[in-house]
């Protein structure tokens, strides 16, 4: 499902119509049910999923919903995979170079809570950089794990081959929409950035839930992400992704995958997203967004809301542009 909220905007008598219908579908799969399935895959610990390093490491991201979804999980539990679980300890990393995904829940679950803020320059550009196809690009954000409150300033950065490094530095959790107070937090992102504090502002912020799978031999990682919302912190607009799942594979290329047969059974298909990308161009019209409409309309072909009904869609010639837009 994908529902856009614009503070600026009244709704009409139709586009109320249909948000109630795209309510009612959403409602189609129940929370629990997830939880429920969640619960019954064996545990693994931080400490042992850390401990295996991917050769060859290959990510692919797949898109489906949550009642598909629900159907993968069943059937990755007969296959014998593991789910991510804390046990109550805060195993989180403190910095440095980071391969898996640290723990959001501390309380024991398998679903973890995240919340990101995205920084951005003033005219979008490392948004640009990604849709104007730019090899070498970097991402800046700030991430909350809710259960733990552990936060930090992860800095992302893609190669011209495709690889993808990510390091990051613990901040505080009151720091999550502005760490240039923080010198420490600032002079970190000098030296692992093409950018600096000043030149940066929130732009986007995301929330989601996910669930971390990890197969018998431990040569592939499944983080699945679900419930994701997106707030535009310069817009004031908001859209929900309540059905659709993000789903990403990180395995060893030399090894035989059993997720992606599961994948294929169900009819499950990689598609290259961004969430930041994807939250952008459903929250800001003036944004450039013409090589990701493709993205939310298979978003919305996923979720069974017709495309006209999403931001993209009603975006026309007339918006406004950011300056700078097609550097």
């Amino acid at each position: 499902m994908i529902t856009s909220h614009d503070k600026a905007k009244t709704p009409n008598a139709s586009t109320l119509e249909r948000a109630s219908v795209c309510r009612e579908r959403s409602l189609a799969t129940d929370p629990a049910a997830l939880a429920a399935a969640a619960a019954v895959f064996p545990p693994i610990s931080l400490d042992e999923m850390d401990a295996v390093k991917l050769l060859n490491r290959i990510d692919t991201k797949y898109l489906t919903s949550e009642e598909v979804l629900l159907r993968v999980l069943e059937d990755a539990r007969a296959a014998g995979y593991r789910a991510l679980e804390t046990g109550g300890k805060n195993e989180s990393r403190t910095s440095g170079e980071q391969d898996s995904e640290p723990p959001g829940d501390t309380s024991g679950g398998k679903i973890a809570g995240y919340r990101t803020v995205y920084y951005d320059t003033p005219n979008l550009q490392m948004y640009l950089n990604h849709h104007n196809q730019r090899l070498v690009r970097q991402k800046v954000r700030t991430r909350v794990y809710e259960s733990s409150g552990d936060t930090y300033l992860e800095i992302k950065r893609k190669n011209n081959h495709g690889r993808t490094k990510k390091k990051r530095t613990g901040i505080a959790e009151s720091e999550l929409t502005d760490f240039h107070g923080d010198t420490a937090a600032t002079a970190y992102l000098a030296g692992h950035s093409n950018y600096t504090a000043a030149e940066l502002s929130p732009a986007l912020e995301t929330t989601f839930r996910r669930i971390t799978l990890v197969n018998p031999d431990r040569t592939e990682r499944l983080t699945i992400d679900t419930s994701l919302h997106f707030e535009n912190l310069r817009t004031g607009s908001s859209a929900d992704l309540e059905r659709a799942v993000i789903i990403e594979l990180k395995q060893d290329g030399h090894a035989a995958s059993a997720m992606k047969n599961i994948l294929l059974d169900h009819r499950v298909k990689p598609l290259r997203i961004s969430k930041y990308c994807i939250g952008i161009t459903l929250t800001d019209p003036a944004a450039k967004s013409n090589r990701f409409k493709e993205k939310v309309r298979a978003i919305g072909k996923v979720t069974g809301i017709p495309p006209a009904t999403t931001a993209a869609a009603r975006q026309t010639a007339a918006n406004p542009t950011h300056p700078d837009d097609n550097k």
